[in-house]
C-alpha cells in the first residue's frame, strides 16, 4: 500500500501535515471522489476488515466501497501521515434496536492539537468533514448534524433529515476487531440484511447528494431535490459511471437482482 497513490485517488494535491487543514481536505475530498457503494454485497463477492483489500479495491480498481473499507482505508492513511485514530465499533439505529446493533459500523476518533474528532467517510449520506467531539448541532454544507452525549460512555450521531438512517451510537474504546468482522460477515449474509436486500450507491457532491436505491435515483440539493427511476440496464450502466465513477463488470445479475427487488417493493406498496 501507498499512501502516494491514495492521496492521487482522492485528488489530494501537495504534501500533507499533521494539521486540521489537511485532516479536513482528506476527509472532504475521500466524501467526494469515492462512492458508497455496496454492489460487491449484491454480486455475493466477500468483504472483509483487512485495509489491504480495501485499498486494492478503492484504489486499485477504482471502486467504492461500505464503511469498514471506506473508514478503514481513511483510517490507516491518517496513520501514515502521523495522525492519532481510533477505531471505534458504532451502532446504527441502536437509538431503536439496542446494543445488538453495535460494530454495524465502522467510525473513526482522531486527536489532534488537544481536541478529539469524529471522522466518518462511511456513513454514506453522512459527514463530508470532521466534527469536534462535543455536545450540539453543527452544520457542513447544506446539512444538520447533531452530537449527543447519551451517558458516561455513549455518544450519539444525529444524521441529518434527508439521510437514510437517523442516527448512530459509539463509545470513545478502540472496537474489538473480531466484532467487526462478525458484523461485517452478517450483514453481507443475513437474508434480512439491508444490504443483502438493496443495492445502494451514494456519493456527495459539493452542491448536492446522489443516492441510488435500486432503480430509484434522487438528487437532493440544498433547495429542491428529484427522484427518477433507472430504466434498464445499460441506464444502469450509464449512471454508475456517470454519476458514482463505477465501472463494473458482469453488471447483469446486479441488474437482475434489482429489478426483482424492485418488483417485490411494488407488490407490497399495492397490498399496504
Amino acid at each position: 500500500m501507498q499512501l502516494d497513490a491514495y492521496l492521487k485517488r482522492i485528488g489530494f494535491n501537495g504534501i500533507p501535515q499533521v494539521d486540521l487543514e489537511t485532516f479536513q481536505r482528506i476527509h472532504r475530498l475521500h466524501s467526494d471522489a469515492i462512492a458508497y457503494e455496496n454492489l460487491d454485497v449484491q454480486a455475493g463477492v466477500p468483504i472483509g476488515i483487512d485495509v489491504p483489500d480495501a485499498f486494492e479495491k478503492i484504489v486499485g480498481r477504482g471502486r467504492g466501497g461500505w464503511c469498514y473499507e471506506m473508514n478503514g482505508l481513511m483510517g490507516w492513511a491518517l496513520g501514515q501521515i502521523g495522525f492519532s485514530v481510533t477505531r471505534v465499533a458504532a451502532g446504527v439505529r441502536r437509538a431503536l434496536l439496542g446494543d445488538e446493533m453495535v460494530g454495524n459500523h465502522l467510525a473513526l476518533l482522531v486527536d489532534l492539537e488537544g481536541v478529539r474528532y469524529l471522522a466518518d467517510v462511511g456513513f454514506g449520506d453522512g459527514m463530508v468533514e470532521p466534527a469536534p467531539l462535543k455536545e450540539g448541532p453543527f452544520k457542513q454544507r447544506q446539512w444538520r448534524f447533531a452530537l449527543e452525549k447519551l451517558d458516561d460512555r455513549w455518544w450519539r450521531l444525529h444524521n441529518h433529515p434527508d439521510g437514510a438512517a437517523p442516527s448512530f451510537d459509539f463509545t470513545e474504546e478502540q472496537a474489538d476487531a473480531d466484532l467487526l468482522a462478525r458484523k461485517c460477515q452478517h450483514l453481507q449474509s443475513s437474508p434480512e440484511s439491508v444490504f443483502v436486500l438493496n443495492a445502494v450507491c451514494q456519493r456527495h457532491f459539493p452542491d448536492r447528494l446522489e443516492i441510488m436505491r435500486g432503480r430509484v435515483l434522487k438528487t437532493i440539493r440544498a433547495d429542491e431535490s428529484h427522484k427518477r427511476t433507472i430504466a434498464d440496464l445499460d441506464d444502469y450502466r450509464e449512471t454508475l459511471k456517470a454519476l458514482f465513477g463505477l465501472e463494473i463488470e458482469g453488471l447483469d445479475p446486479i441488474w437482475q437482482k434489482v429489478l426483482a427487488r424492485d418488483a417485490e417493493l411494488t407488490a407490497e406498496a399495492r397490498q399496504g
